[in-house]
């Protein structure tokens, strides 16, 4: 791949993330607000999770920066890939003690019409994106950007068990369903922290690398 390419598809790359940066924000400010009125915590816990994306969009960001320059390049991967890994585990140690705590005290969330338009608009947003970094990754054989690709695919994960809990509050009045879908994101959210950390951010790469080469 000669200079010109790598500047181009380092370039698609920021443009991805711009875009995350735009709708992570929103998609928090949204979720964050209609859990805090609905008393929702894996609602607020979505939101939450979004701003981390926020952060990790920017983190890519300024990875896609210094691209050109193949010794910064190296150190702003493992770099951006802790600060990933972090805040994933603050991320799982709050949901867990919110959501332990909702189920002692028996406190039951309101139903959300917002969150649930919301996890409907993320469920259909956020394969579409991270199908869109797991090319520009695998062109640019970036860890970094493989690692934000799954974890927008993680926010679809997310989005399911959000909507799942969120429903059946709304539809059946099972108000526990709400904090046990916050503690069902527990492992997943744990995990990709500990990921990142480690640096196993390539997982089953030559398994994603076919699945993006099989992709139209």
């Amino acid at each position: 791949m000669n200079a010109l390419e790598r500047a181009t598809l380092a370039k698609r790359g920021r443009q991805l993330e711009y875009f995350t940066i735009g709708w992570n924000s929103l998609e928090g400010l949204v979720a964050v607000g209609a859990g805090a009125l609905a008393g929702s915590i894996s609602l607020v816990g979505f939101g939450v999770d979004s701003f981390i994306e926020v952060s990790s969009g920017a983190a890519l960001l300024w990875r896609m920066a210094v691209d050109a320059d193949e010794r910064r390049r190296e150190r702003s991967e493992r770099l951006t890939l802790r600060a990933v890994g972090v805040s994933f585990i603050v991320l799982a140690a709050y949901i867990t003690w919110t959501a332990v705590g909702d189920l002692m005290a028996g406190t039951p969330p309101e139903t959300s019409a917002p969150g649930i338009v919301l996890a409907c608009v993320s469920l259909i947003v956020m394969p579409l994106l991270s199908r869109a970094k797991r090319r520009v990754a695998h062109a640019m054989s970036s860890h970094a950007m493989r690692a934000d690709a799954k974890q927008t695919e993680f926010c679809t994960y997310l989005s399911a068990i959000l909507l799942g809990g969120l429903t059946l509050n709304a539809v059946l009045g099972w108000w526990w369903a709400d904090p046990i879908a916050g503690l069902v994101m527990v492992p997943i959210i744990a995990k990709e922290g500990i990921d990142g950390l480690r640096g196993d951010t390539c997982c089953d790469q030559e398994s994603e690398e076919r699945n993006d080469n099989a992709q139209p």
